[in-house]
Protein backbone atom coordinates (compact mmCIF):
# COMPACT_ATOMS: atom_id res chain seq x y z
CA UNK A 1 0.00 0.00 0.00
CA UNK A 2 2.87 2.59 0.68
CA UNK A 3 4.66 1.84 -2.69
CA UNK A 4 1.03 2.78 -4.57
CA UNK A 5 0.82 6.07 -2.57
CA UNK A 6 4.45 7.07 -3.58
CA UNK A 7 4.05 6.04 -6.99
CA UNK A 8 0.44 8.30 -6.89
CA UNK A 9 2.40 11.07 -5.59
CA UNK A 10 4.77 10.83 -8.16
CA UNK A 11 2.71 10.62 -10.93
CA UNK A 12 0.68 13.42 -9.26
CA UNK A 13 4.51 15.87 -9.07
CA UNK A 14 5.04 14.45 -12.85
CA UNK A 15 1.88 16.14 -14.26
CA UNK A 16 2.57 19.03 -11.97
CA UNK A 17 5.91 19.40 -13.80
CA UNK A 18 4.36 19.19 -17.11
CA UNK A 19 1.11 21.66 -16.62
CA UNK A 20 3.74 23.99 -15.55
CA UNK A 21 6.24 23.39 -18.31
CA UNK A 22 3.34 24.35 -20.41
CA UNK A 23 2.30 27.26 -19.68
CA UNK A 24 5.61 28.51 -19.60
CA UNK A 25 6.17 27.41 -23.10
CA UNK A 26 3.11 29.60 -23.71
CA UNK A 27 3.93 32.88 -21.82
CA UNK A 28 7.15 32.92 -23.40
CA UNK A 29 5.89 32.24 -27.11
CA UNK A 30 3.36 34.70 -26.63
CA UNK A 31 0.15 32.64 -26.79
CA UNK A 32 -2.48 32.75 -25.00
CA UNK A 33 -5.20 30.25 -23.73
CA UNK A 34 -7.95 32.48 -23.11
CA UNK A 35 -10.50 33.95 -25.45
CA UNK A 36 -9.73 37.98 -24.87
CA UNK A 37 -11.61 40.86 -24.67
CA UNK A 38 -12.11 41.92 -28.34
CA UNK A 39 -9.97 43.44 -30.66
CA UNK A 40 -10.01 45.90 -33.27
CA UNK A 41 -7.62 46.32 -36.39
CA UNK A 42 -4.98 49.12 -37.32
CA UNK A 43 -2.69 49.19 -40.79
CA UNK A 44 0.40 50.85 -41.11
CA UNK A 45 2.78 50.74 -44.06
CA UNK A 46 6.09 50.96 -43.71
CA UNK A 47 9.16 51.04 -46.47
CA UNK A 48 11.16 48.43 -44.34
CA UNK A 49 9.95 46.28 -41.33
CA UNK A 50 13.26 44.26 -40.92
CA UNK A 51 12.81 41.08 -38.85
CA UNK A 52 9.39 41.89 -37.58
CA UNK A 53 7.19 38.85 -37.35
CA UNK A 54 3.67 37.87 -37.39
CA UNK A 55 2.31 37.91 -33.30
CA UNK A 56 5.25 40.85 -32.78
CA UNK A 57 3.53 42.61 -29.77
CA UNK A 58 2.33 46.25 -30.54
CA UNK A 59 2.68 48.73 -27.32
CA UNK A 60 2.10 52.17 -26.46
CA UNK A 61 4.53 54.12 -23.45
CA UNK A 62 6.01 51.00 -23.03
CA UNK A 63 2.85 49.05 -22.49
CA UNK A 64 1.47 46.02 -25.31
CA UNK A 65 -1.91 46.91 -25.80
CA UNK A 66 -1.53 44.41 -29.47
CA UNK A 67 0.08 42.09 -31.70
CA UNK A 68 0.84 42.38 -35.43
CA UNK A 69 -1.34 39.70 -37.02
CA UNK A 70 -0.09 40.18 -40.99
CA UNK A 71 2.73 41.49 -42.93
CA UNK A 72 2.29 41.59 -46.42
CA UNK A 73 3.63 43.70 -49.45
CA UNK A 74 1.57 45.80 -51.30
CA UNK A 75 1.62 45.97 -55.08
CA UNK A 76 0.09 49.35 -55.11
CA UNK A 77 2.71 51.24 -52.97
CA UNK A 78 5.31 49.25 -52.90
CA UNK A 79 5.56 49.16 -49.58
CA UNK A 80 4.59 46.42 -46.46
CA UNK A 81 1.60 46.82 -44.79
CA UNK A 82 1.23 45.90 -41.55
CA UNK A 83 -2.04 44.49 -40.13
CA UNK A 84 -2.21 44.86 -36.01
CA UNK A 85 -5.16 43.57 -33.54
CA UNK A 86 -5.22 46.27 -30.82
CA UNK A 87 -7.30 45.62 -27.54
CA UNK A 88 -10.95 46.41 -27.45
CA UNK A 89 -10.14 49.27 -24.50
CA UNK A 90 -7.27 51.12 -26.20
CA UNK A 91 -9.99 52.57 -28.56
CA UNK A 92 -9.34 56.29 -28.06
CA UNK A 93 -5.68 56.66 -30.00
CA UNK A 94 -5.26 60.41 -31.80
CA UNK A 95 -5.46 60.35 -35.76
CA UNK A 96 -2.54 62.10 -36.01
CA UNK A 97 -0.74 59.27 -33.80
CA UNK A 98 2.84 57.76 -35.32
CA UNK A 99 3.86 53.95 -36.11
CA UNK A 100 7.46 52.98 -35.56
CA UNK A 101 9.28 49.40 -35.83
CA UNK A 102 11.57 49.29 -32.49
CA UNK A 103 14.14 46.63 -31.39
CA UNK A 104 14.06 45.85 -27.42
CA UNK A 105 17.92 46.01 -26.94
CA UNK A 106 21.09 46.46 -29.47
CA UNK A 107 19.81 42.35 -31.24
CA UNK A 108 16.40 42.10 -29.57
CA UNK A 109 12.79 41.26 -30.89
CA UNK A 110 11.33 43.76 -33.39
CA UNK A 111 8.10 45.64 -32.42
CA UNK A 112 5.58 48.45 -33.39
CA UNK A 113 5.51 51.09 -30.84
CA UNK A 114 2.58 53.78 -31.38
CA UNK A 115 3.28 57.02 -30.39
CA UNK A 116 0.05 58.96 -29.38
CA UNK A 117 -0.81 62.32 -31.25
CA UNK A 118 -2.80 65.33 -29.96
CA UNK A 119 -5.81 64.76 -32.13
CA UNK A 120 -9.52 64.91 -31.06
CA UNK A 121 -10.54 62.53 -33.90
CA UNK A 122 -9.73 58.54 -32.94
CA UNK A 123 -8.54 55.90 -34.86
CA UNK A 124 -11.78 53.33 -35.80
CA UNK A 125 -11.34 49.73 -36.67
CA UNK A 126 -9.62 50.03 -40.09
CA UNK A 127 -8.15 52.92 -40.16
CA UNK A 128 -4.55 53.35 -41.38
CA UNK A 129 -1.77 54.96 -39.37
CA UNK A 130 -0.50 57.64 -41.48
CA UNK A 131 2.55 58.70 -39.82
CA UNK A 132 5.25 55.62 -39.79
CA UNK A 133 8.96 55.25 -39.26
CA UNK A 134 10.51 51.88 -40.80
CA UNK A 135 13.40 49.41 -39.10
CA UNK A 136 16.38 50.51 -38.34
CA UNK A 137 18.64 47.36 -40.00
CA UNK A 138 21.96 46.68 -38.31
CA UNK A 139 23.57 45.70 -41.43
CA UNK A 140 22.56 48.42 -43.31
CA UNK A 141 24.19 51.21 -40.76
CA UNK A 142 27.30 49.63 -40.72
CA UNK A 143 27.62 49.24 -44.44
CA UNK A 144 27.06 53.04 -44.61
CA UNK A 145 30.07 53.35 -41.92
CA UNK A 146 32.29 51.78 -43.70
CA UNK A 147 31.69 52.80 -46.99
CA UNK A 148 32.08 56.48 -45.65
CA UNK A 149 34.87 55.85 -43.80
CA UNK A 150 36.62 54.46 -46.95
CA UNK A 151 35.51 57.30 -48.80
CA UNK A 152 37.06 59.52 -46.76
CA UNK A 153 40.66 58.03 -47.03
CA UNK A 154 40.64 59.02 -50.46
Amino acid sequence: MRVRTIEISVGLFLVAGLLALAMLALKVSGLSVSAGGGTYRLYAEFDNVGALTRRAKVSMAGVTVGRVVDIEFDKNTYMARVAMDLDADVNTIPLDSSAAILTTGLLGEKFVGISAGGDDVFLKDGDLVEDTQSAVVLEELIGRFLLNSSDGGD
